[in-house]
């Protein structure tokens, strides 16, 4: 019996000391960040087992093992750090990087851009995004596995085409018969140039008004310099109600016109504008009150060529880019990864995790999207580890360790005793 109180102690001493070593490592890495803390759970041994008197088993049990030590993915801190290129998740999910070893997963954000613009870890891991443009909304396409984000400080972010414009305006109801009123919007070219297009109102008639837009004949071919040049189909007759607001155009209900230049005499292609008559509420852009004529807001979505000046990064993970005309353009999306087990995926150092049978696959795609979080821009994610619980187990585990210690201490008196039954 001494014998097998020597295997119990034994295995309590191990146990604890695992417990132990656990303890320290959540500790040392109370500041790392994105640091998920591991726990210990022991179970026992299989017992020793022979019939008792009565017909129940007797059970002596033979000590002690770790059942488990896995991390515990609850949320840490979130802390500003007034650094663009950084990132937090608030909720579930890891950023997907990509290095030597393969893609691996992490919760640390404190990304920055290598020498050759790519998002990068602190350990040089590349993080994974999307970053193909949809032609027809200007968002990220989501589809697809992700890839490198790479945004280079250095290069030329290309020139986005006029496409869309809107104009506010009040067209005098007190005006004569035969009043003009102009107004202009700065459209930008394929190639990044920019061009004033005007647009001429003229009064017709009570409640009517003709609209006619140009573009500089100089920025055209075949075009006089100093005289305005029209645009093709780019006219036509405004009606308004006697309530002021605008009830038809060209004979039509009101609706978004389409604005179609000519190609432009440096070489770049027409601009295909659509004019933004009406909004999705309903509003009119133009109205007809008796109040001077005049134009109070004026808006287009086209921007020249530029070099990238700021980053952010948004809750769902668009990296929006900020260039030399102070314009915003998403150009790329940061993927996120979750997992049916996260507990079941292998530390491999670094901040990072890699996928296992235990953990399944990864389901990779943005962020607020599938049960995956949302992201902190200019922010990190601090460790979890819990002092006071740290240094509680670390009490309970010391305790652990002296009283099995201890244990060892008296069979090994008992076996002297035994021992000395001889002399």
């Amino acid at each position: 019996m001494a014998v097998g109180s020597f295997s119990a102690g034994l295995s309590g001493l191990n146990a604890n000391a695992m417990q132990l070593q656990v303890i320290g490592n959540n500790l040392a890495n109370v500041n790392t960040v994105g640091f998920k803390s591991s726990a210990v759970t022991f179970m026992d041994l299989v017992s020793q087992t022979s019939q008792g008197p009565g017909g129940n088993p007797m059970q002596v049990g033979l000590g002690v093992a770790v059942g488990s030590i896995s991390p515990v993915f609850s949320q840490g801190s979130i802390e500003n750090t007034q650094e663009s290129t950084n990132a937090a998740i608030q909720g579930e999910g890891f950023f997907v990087v990509s290095g030597s070893g393969g893609v691996s997963y992490t919760r640390a954000g404190n990304f920055s851009f290598d020498n050759t613009g790519a998002l990068v870890t602190a350990d040089g891991c590349r993080v994974q995004g999307y970053t193909a443009i949809d032609p027809a909304t200007g968002g990220i396409l989501t589809t697809g596995q992700p890839v490198d984000i790479v945004v280079s400080p250095s290069a030329l972010r290309a020139p986005t085409p006029t496409s869309t414009l809107r104009t506010v305006t009040n067209l005098n109801a007190s005006a004569p018969v035969g009043a003009v009123f102009n107004t202009s919007v700065q459209i930008t070219d394929a190639l990044g140039a920019t061009h004033l297009m005007s647009v001429a109102y003229t009064k017709t008639g009570a409640n009517t008004w003709t609209y006619a837009a140009s573009v500089p004949g100089a920025d055209v071919p075949g075009g006089t310099a100093g005289v305005p040049f029209p645009i093709p189909g780019a006219s036509g007759t405004l009606t308004f109600g006697a309530d002021g607001r605008l009830s038809a155009i060209d004979g039509a209900a009101p609706a978004d016109r389409t604005i179609s230049t000519p190609a432009w005499a440096n070489g770049a292609a027409a601009n295909v504008i659509s004019w933004d008559l009406v909004d999705p509420n309903g509003a009119r852009a133009l109205t007809s009150y008796a109040s001077a004529s005049a134009t109070s807001t004026v808006s287009q979505n086209g921007s020249a060529a530029g070099t990238v000046q700021n980053i952010a990064i948004t809750a769902d993970g668009t990296i929006l880019a900020t260039g030399q005309d102070g314009k915003a353009l998403a150009i790329a999306k940061i993927a996120l990864a979750t997992f049916s087990n996260p507990k079941g995926l292998v530390k491999l150092g670094s901040n990072r995790y890699g996928e296992s049978l235990a953990s399944g696959i990864a389901n990779v795609g943005p962020a607020e999207t599938g049960g995956r979080g949302t992201l902190i821009g200019s922010a990190l994610e601090q460790s979890n580890v819990d002092l006071a619980r740290e240094f509680t187990q670390m009490i309970l585990a010391q305790r652990g360790y002296q009283a099995n210690s201890k244990s060892i201490t008296v069979s090994d008196e008992l076996l002297v005793e035994t021992l000395n039954l001889k002399r």
